[in-house]
This record gives C-alpha cells, structure tokens and sequence, in this order.
C-alpha cells in the first residue's frame, strides 16, 4: 500500500466506504461504473490512464468477508468481479502475469470449470486465466498423459474420467474440475460486495 494512502487512513479514518463504482472483468480491466452502469447491470467504462491503474494496482486488496477493494487514499473502493479477485495473462518470460502485472511465481492448484474456465491457485491468489490466451493454454493440457482434444475435454468435464494435467514451467500439475457456479465459495470470495 502506498505511503500516501497509509496517511490518508491515518488522518480521516471513517470515511465511508463506496460500493459498485469499481469493477474487475474477466479479462483483466479496471472497470469504472458510474450510476447508469450500475442501474443497469452494465460492466463500466475501461480505465485506461496509466498512472490511476498503477496506483489501484498497488493498492488492491481483500478484507476478512471476502470482498476485494481498492483503498483510494482514505476510501475504499469495493470491486464487483466478473470472474475471479486476480485475471491471469500467458506471459513468454514468466509464465502467467496478474492484472497488477505481478507475475505468478508459482501454481499450487489447478482447476478446469464445467464453463471452460481455467483457474490458477497460489496460495490467497485466485486467477481465472484469460480468455483470450485459453488457446495457447489448452496446448498444455494433457489427459492421461496424451493431448487432450477438445471433445476429449468436453468428456472430461461431463464425467470426470482421467487424469487431467497441465503442463507448465517444466512442472506437471493435476486439473481437478470445478463448477463454475461454486468458485466463489470455493475460494472465499464475494464477487459483489455490499455494505455491512
């Protein structure tokens, strides 16, 4: 967190907290949702200014409910996710790399939703891996020790026959499937806070 916003805190501690005007798509954008989003369920207008995406980026984090915020100087900012707290991009050098543009060092737990989602665990970073680069990602899929194809996966998903591996990194780690509709309480998670 950034010294500035340390010293907000300290000098106005109980200002309160905002709801909805904030929002994490599935891809990876900082949403900002102005009273007509939100009256109408609309995901916001893609935030583009550098310096303001940086700035959240440093300063995003989770309460003890389960609901991740943005703590703007002596507000916070409570996100509405389309998908999961962290979007994870395929990344040449690192692997996979956060929407705060931190890499993840490393994968703990794999799991494949029945939607085709693919979401990546390392300890309290839960990241559903970007659309745009499921592609490349499935390559790295093996069932049973063979490529998996697509109608391959789609079984897999339906019965949960074999053993679903993702290759990465030089390393091997089991797929476990998962409904979608459950990731949130799965992980601990609010996908659309609301105020106490």
């Amino acid at each position: 967190m950034d010294d500035l916003v340390k010293q907000a805190l300290a000098k106005w501690p109980n200002v309160p907290h905002c709801y909805g005007w904030l929002g994490l798509d599935a891809r990876g954008n900082w949403r900002m949702r102005d009273q007509q989003a939100q009256q109408q369920q609309l995901p916001g207008d893609k935030i583009a200014h550098v310096a303001l995406l940086g700035f959240i980026n440093r300063n995003y984090a989770q309460d003890e409910r389960g609901c991740w915020f943005f703590q703007n100087g002596p507000q916070r900012v409570y996100l509405n996710l389309e998908a999961t707290p962290y979007i994870a991009r395929s990344d040449p050098q690192h692997g996979f790399v956060l929407q705060t543009g931190v890499p993840l060092e490393q994968i703990e737990q794999a799991y494949l939703c029945d939607n085709g989602a693919l979401i990546l665990r390392n300890k309290h970073i839960v990241a559903q891996v970007d659309d745009r680069d499921m592609a490349q990602v499935l390559a790295a899929l093996r069932l049973d020790g063979q490529a998996a194809s697509d109608e391959a996966l789609l079984a897999w998903l339906e019965a949960g026959v074999g053993n679903l591996t993702l290759l990465h990194g030089g390393k091997e780690y089991t797929v476990q499937p998962l409904a979608h509709a459950s990731v949130p309480q799965t992980f601990g998670f609010q996908r659309t806070p609301q105020a106490e």
